[in-house]
């Protein structure tokens, strides 16, 4: 077979691929004009002194069998054998900017197959599969997607976190060795969210190169960028599998999660905007195209504490505030007075809906919004009707006691029969009444997950989308919410099944500016659900002004957290009053270009988002603590039109800047901030705007407009 070459292209992004004698990524990185197949010549490596003497290629199946040295992209064996294969191609198919590479080892018994796709966004989706061609049981330990980077990528950005503080970003030197983040939780989980940047050391959000991944997988996962002792760098991405779960019989293929990967010479921003656009057209699937109904949930309201007639008013007041989705959360099933009991028992609590939930949800429908309701499906308590009857039904292993967490148990869904009372009871709910929008919770981390013995995580991370997949083709009508304890399950393949995430259980303002920020590398706007939470935040106790709490959840799918009825005047308005903003923007903020600004103060945070025209835009400046600086330097605003010339605008701010005085001290703000000038966007991109003094916990929110 002849050494074929293959140049795929999208966006600003070229890949160019090697497909014979074997499968390897020459090239990843910005779009060429003038390539030619002859051009890979120079891309001819030496043979290094004391090595072997031929050349070891890091190819897409990473073979250890070739002398690489490195993480290979699969292990496993045939009870001891064909441990180390070698994959050469036995057939290309090319079809646009798609392209399968089949790969195989007749000797092992193997097939390695390579799916490579360059969306007009620029991402590149990627995915391997294995399959036993011979008798005899395979046992995979692992499968990997992996990618090589240049020398220059010497940096590794990635994330931690953990229940209320998720997101969290770090940065890595990549100079020997390699650097690994794993989950073992049984979720995507909060503490590593399955991505990491690779770029050039000190990119930002607005300069250098930059190579972002994405595991689109839900459940344990692997990801690590790894330096060869001979200077090339990769990174590789897998789906976590427990000892036994993968096992292959003849004609058997076991498939990898798609990897997401998306290329920058521009930064952060350009990495992002590629990430959302792709987002946006491949995988957000909304039942209807509408703008995004804010919310009113009830739970930081009333908890379990349910009265109908109280809630119709909650209800009553939520649509004066602006409200158009009243969702009624944890506590309407049969028992559920606390959560210590109760889940599993998926019935209506007729002591506290002695009439049935369709009094309020008609009283919901006829204030104009759309009806939610609250479940966490997957999750049993020990105490409840369905533990008493199937104590087998657990997701465990025989013999062990099973840690509860938050009071509770995982059911297995592996288990047909568990599998179809969810559908049922789901189908009960979501049939019989007029239900708009689910919150689909999961509250626990997953210990020993077992069925029939063998581990099977896996198993369980793929029939928790069939029985999304099976309430979706039921209830096309319904949107569907990911929360898993807040941030706990936030990928790419969940949101294919889904239209919203919850980013965070916590609601302080000054957490969510960190949290945000970090989800939006990945994420657009509209499925970042964002609340305005009490004065007093429930997670933190912290307290923070309406208007810092109000253009925090700004950009995101914004909804408020509170009980309407009991709420001052004071804070009423000022609900309404972000409601009426958020719901005046959104059409900008669902729909264009995120962009996050370097600052020379790491105590000021600034994002925006602009027109895909750049006709208009909105950025907001957030003073998260007391400045470094005296004076907080200048907002250049990227983006824009260099030949248009834009109207600036303050479109809320905090009280102090009104007044222009903090404490005894008078300040002198800047002279366009009440003046609305008219600049280029080629000075605002480059000279910009003088920043004013703001108090720590503040933000001042900002409008462009073009003039025609």
């Amino acid at each position: 077979m002849e050494n074929q070459i293959v140049h795929l292209t999208g966006g600003h992004t070229s890949l160019i691929v090697r497909c014979t004698p074997y499968a390897e990524i020459l090239y990843w990185g910005n779009r060429l004009s003038q390539f030619s197949a002859d051009d890979i010549i120079s891309l001819s490596r030496a043979v290094p002194n004391g090595r072997i003497d031929v050349e070891a290629p890091v190819n897409v199946s990473a073979d250890s069998g070739r002398g690489s040295f490195g993480t290979p992209g699969m292990e496993g064996h045939r009870d001891g054998l064909d441990w180390s294969p070698v994959f050469n191609t036995t057939q290309v198919k090319h079809d646009g900017n798609q392209l399968t590479i089949i790969t195989e080892d007749a000797i092992a018994g193997l097939q390695f197959r390579s799916e490579l796709r360059l969306d007009d966004s620029g991402v590149l989706q990627a995915r391997n599969a294995l399959t036993n061609l011979k008798p005899g049981t395979y046992q995979v330990t692992r499968l990997a997607v992996t990618l090589p980077l240049p020398e220059r990528a010497a940096e590794v950005m990635a994330f931690h976190g953990r229940w209320i503080k998720e997101f969290q970003p770090h940065r890595t030197q990549l100079d020997h060795g390699g650097i690994i983040q794993e989950n073992r939780r049984g979720k995507t989980s909060s503490e590593y969210f399955p991505a990491m940047m690779i770029g050039h050391p000190g990119f930002s959000e607005e300069q250098g190169e930059v190579w972002g991944i994405h595991l689109g997988w839900s459940g344990n996962h692997r990801l690590r960028a790894d330096i060869k002792i001979d200077g090339r760098r990769l990174v590789q991405a897998e789906a976590l599998y427990f000892p036994g779960e993968q096992r292959l019989e003849q004609g058997e293929t076991l498939e990898t999660p798609w990897l997401y990967a998306s290329y920058s010479a521009c930064g952060l921003n350009r990495m992002s905007q590629q990430f959302h656009r792709f987002v946006r057209e491949q995988i957000l699937r909304f039942p209807a195209e509408k703008p995004r109904p804010v919310h009113l949930n009830t739970w930081e309201g009333i908890y379990f504490d349910h009265d109908p007639d109280y809630i119709m008013q909650m209800a009553t007041e939520s649509a004066a505030l602006g409200v158009e989705r009243f969702i009624i959360d944890d506590g309407w099933f049969r028992g559920r007075d606390h959560d210590r009991a109760a889940l599993g028992d998926w019935y209506l609590d007729e002591k506290k809906y002695p009439h049935g939930l369709k009094p309020v949800i008609d009283h919901v429908k006829n204030l104009g919004m759309e009806f939610g309701i609250w479940v966490e499906p997957e999750m049993i308590n020990p105490d409840s009707d369905l533990y008493r009857a199937h104590p087998d039904w657990l997701l465990a292993l025989p013999g062990y006691q099973q840690p509860s967490g938050r009071h509770q148990f995982v059911l297995d869904l592996n288990n047909p029969q568990v599998f179809d009372y969810l559908v049922e009871r789901m189908s009960w709910l979501l049939g019989e009444h007029d239900v708009d929008y689910v919150k689909w919770d999961m509250n626990r981390e997953i210990v020993q997950p077992g069925h029939e013995g063998r581990a099977a995580l896996t198993a369980q991370t793929h029939e928790f989308y069939r029985l999304l997949d099976v309430l979706g083709e039921r209830f096309p009508h319904i949107e569907f919410e990911s929360c898993a304890s807040g941030g706990g399950r936030i990928d790419f393949e969940v949101l294919k099944r889904s239209h919203r995430f919850w980013t965070s259980d916590n609601n302080d303002a000054l957490e969510r500016q960190k949290i945000q920020r970090g989800m939006s590398y990945f994420f657009p706007p509209e499925v970042m659900g964002s609340h305005i939470g009490n004065k007093l935040c429930h997670a933190t106790s912290r307290q923070h002004s309406i208007e810092f709490r109000g253009l925090t959840a700004l950009f995101g799918h914004m909804g408020i957290e509170l009980d309407p009825v009991k709420e001052g005047e004071a804070e009423r308005a000022g609900f309404a009053k972000y409601t009426r903003l958020h719901q005046q923007l959104r059409p900008l903020l669902h729909s264009g270009d995120v962009y996050r600004v370097d600052t020379h103060d790491e105590t000021v945070l600034i994002n925006g988002v602009i027109s895909k025209n750049a006709g208009s835009a909105v950025f907001l400046i957030s003073q998260l603590a007391m400045p470094t600086w005296s004076l907080p330097g200048s907002l250049r605003v990227p983006g824009l039109k260099p030949e248009a010339r834009y109207r600036v605008t303050v479109l809320d701010e905090p009280p102090l800047l009104k007044g222009g005085c903090s404490g005894h001290t008078m300040r002198v703000q800047p002279a366009w901030l009440h003046e609305s000038p008219v600049l280029s966007g080629e000075w605002l991109a480059n000279a910009g705007l003088a920043l004013p003094v703001l108090d720590p916990e503040s933000a001042l929110l900002l409008g462009f407009e073009e003039i025609r």
